[in-house]
């Protein structure tokens, strides 16, 4: 079996990026270990361990990666958190500060809503249909 495992997401800071997406989006620290060269492995999961792709919380080195935190996708939406509670999720993530861009909306495919993270990489909330 095949899956893929984790995603880079540059960061600006490690801790910040800790507590935006554990606190904020209800994220699992993983696994947050110092490096040899002074960065950090940074994981976090967004539900049960195995279950989906990760996130490696990467801080960026150079303005090349800087240039690119917050625009991972150029302006798309880049990232996709399915919920199986779509209501329950969008209003903790709101009450946590987290800003949406769109008010729900109830498409063929499921329940939607694009929100930002604390840099302004773009994702979907989504339950899916059926």
């Amino acid at each position: 079996m095949r899956r893929i495992a984790l995603v880079t997401l540059v960061v600006d800071d490690y801790d910040e990026a800790i507590r935006f997406y554990t606190q904020a989006l209800g994220f699992r620290l993983v696994e947050d270990a110092p490096r040899p060269d002074g960065s950090r492995w940074v994981v976090v999961e967004p539900g049960a361990p195995g279950v989906g792709a990760g996130l490696l919380l990467a801080r960026a080195k150079g303005e090349a990666q800087a240039a690119r935190v917050g625009d991972q996708a150029g302006g798309r939406v880049g990232f996709f958190l399915h919920t199986d509670d779509f209501a329950r999720d969008h209003a903790r993530m709101a009450a946590a500060g987290v800003t949406f861009l769109e008010e729900p909306r109830y498409e063929p495919y499921g329940v939607v809503a694009v929100f930002q993270d604390l840099y302004g990489n773009r994702w979907d909330l989504l339950q899916p249909a059926g």
